[in-house]
């Protein structure tokens, strides 16, 4: 029987709630006069048995109702802890259970500066939107400093922000600081690499000392940690220099927050999308160097595709998430969003691996410039939505083999579904035993909903993930990569990198194209990426920026 009991844990929180059986809800009124439930009765468990989909029989309902009563005060008393969104749980996702722990460390990301001296540009426009690559030669070569580069930069997020409503913080103070100390540094002969003395955005989820944490709610604008994010630290390490904290959907979720809608800078009248709403209008406008985000389902990969950036959803395991606010454990990633592959790459270089703190993060080697072949490399693509015959003539132009595959058929969007209720209702757990429905966007049904799944169910759906994350292995046996997959739910199931890169305009806005990659592939995924990118150029259009501030005055003037 103690396996039934454990299974209907879930029955106490029903019960707080009300729903059920007229029987049931009659109970629940009762109770809710009184400051909290004290005792589960038999009444009550028939009334929830259809969260279980199992029937008991009289006698099983009061053994049930005895131990639930018991579970009810042992939930009680985990109520009193302070259990934070920054703790997880004591289990966690592991992309590669197959495989043993790697001995090979983080690999090497290495930065060849051009022979020529690089010119800065005449006009502040053109030097806003040169590649990371091509900004870290001018200031390691001293052609401009970071100071210079970073006033530019704040310069343009103060003019546009007002039109784009992409920053949550302008962290004006400590770039300066940050770039003044860069500058010290190179003077010195002390550069640290391509990320030196270059402004970057930070998803306004990534904790930084000294400014707020919104995580993009109403309800969190003041919050503020005094523990920096692993990847802002990296960043700090490597010499970057935090320009601003950008907006995310509230929680995470599309590209409203507390302060509006975050904009696409190739059509302002547009959401940029989310959650990665503001790292994505920020570095497609210009306005910063490169920048963080976020993905659970889709929050890199959709903003990138919307404006017209190149944005890595890592590798699951593959970079620490401590320090960021935590929406789905088994699901969370944080990857560069960039204007090419190669500025993914670099940014990519600093911030993965083992952190000690984040219980998933890993090592494994990256190397960069990738050791890949082109011609020796395999790229599939999904017999049954094959990529478009101009896409597919310039992959065959570069050498590689194309490779026909078939995708999992398994119904992921289930899977992940309930995962993502479960665990974003476990990481919000608090906010619903508040009653607080203000400031937290559109979250409040998924967390209430999240609540009545059981702890059995919740496990199939994780067991079922397993059985694709197999059929996944089996298809990536014979290919090194493929194109196009339309995969988001599967892949982010499975914990497959995937780089999303500008590929065109259709009717005036950007259009994207997909790379998916083995698991810890980043590297031969970039370089291909890198290579689709040389051969095409979409990453190197900008969007219409004279229209931005006219539009938006022309809105207030409506």
């Amino acid at each position: 029987m103690s396996a039934d009991v454990s299974r209907r844990e879930l029955f106490a929180a029903v019960a707080a709630v009300g729903v059920g059986s007229a029987t049931f809800q009659r109970a629940v009124a009762a109770a809710a006069a009184q400051p909290k439930i004290e005792t589960v009765t038999a009444e009550m468990v028939q009334g929830a048995e259809w969260v279980a989909g199992i029937t008991l029989t009289d006698a099983e309902r009061k053994a049930v109702a005895t131990s639930l009563t018991n579970t009810l005060r042992n939930v009680a008393a985990l109520n009193k802890l302070e259990i934070t969104n920054a703790v997880g749980p004591a289990i966690h996702f592991n992309a590669t259970p197959w495989e043993a722990p790697s001995r090979e460390g983080r690999g090497k990301t290495e930065f060849n500066p051009k022979p020529a001296e690089p010119k800065r540009p005449e006009k502040d426009d053109d030097l806003a939107f040169l590649p990371l690559t091509r900004l870290a030669h001018m200031i390691q070569a001293r052609t401009i400093t970071s100071t210079e580069l970073t006033k530019v930069y704040l310069a343009r997020l103060k003019k546009y922000d007002p039109a784009l409503l992409c920053v949550v913080s302008l962290t004006e103070e400590l770039a300066l600081k940050q770039a003044g100390e860069a500058d010290q540094d190179i003077a010195a002969k002390k550069y640290r690499g391509p990320l030196h003395g270059i402004p970057w955005a930070a998803k306004d989820l990534i904790a930084y000392p000294g400014y707020p944490t919104t995580w993009g709610a109403g309800h969190f604008k003041e919050q503020k940690f005094a523990e920096k994010a692993t990847v802002a630290a990296r960043l700090d390490d490597a010499g970057a220099v935090l320009a601003c904290k950008t907006t995310l959907g509230s929680l995470a979720w599309g590209d409203v927050w507390f302060g509006g809608t975050t904009r696409n800078p190739w059509n302002i009248k547009q959401g940029s999308s989310g959650s990665s709403a503001g790292t994505a209008s920020s570095v497609a406008a210009g306005l910063v160097g490169f920048g963080l985000g976020s993905e659970t389902l889709g929050s890199i990969v959709s903003p990138s595709t919307r404006c017209g950036v190149t944005g890595l959803r890592s590798t699951f395991g593959r970079v620490s998430r401590h320090g960021c606010m935590a929406l789905c454990w088994s699901l969370d990633k944080i990857g560069p969003m960039c204007r090419s592959a190669e500025d993914c790459a670099l940014v990519f270089g600093a911030i993965h691996g083992f952190d000690g703190k984040d219980s998933t993060a890993q090592d494994r080697p990256f190397n960069w410039p990738a050791r890949a072949d082109l011609k020796e490399l395999r790229v599939g693509y999904v017999e049954a939505a094959s990529p478009p015959a101009d896409d597919m003539k310039v992959l065959k132009n570069m050498g590689v083999q194309m490779v026909p595959i078939v995708l999992p058929q398994q119904t992921a969007s289930r899977i992940v579904s309930m995962i993502l209720d479960v665990e974003s209702a476990s990481a919000f757990e608090d906010i619903t035993r508040e009653g607080i429905k203000e400031g937290i966007g559109m979250w409040g049904p998924t967390f209430r909903r999240g609540r009545f799944v059981s702890a059995v169910d919740y496990l199939k759906a994780q067991r079922a993930r397993t059985l694709l994350m197999h059929e996944m292995a089996k298809v990536m046996e014979k290919v090194d990569l493929y194109v196009a997959g339309n995969d988001l739910q599967i892949t982010n199931l499975t914990g497959h990198p995937t780089v999303c890169l500008p590929n065109g305009f259709r009717a005036g806005s950007p259009t994207a194209l997909t790379f998916t990659g083995k698991l810890f592939g980043e590297s031969t995924l970039l370089a291909v990426a890198k290579a689709y990118q040389d051969a095409t150029a979409h990453h190197q259009k900008r969007p219409p920026q004279d229209t931005w501030v006219a539009e938006k005055k022309d809105d207030k003037k409506e």
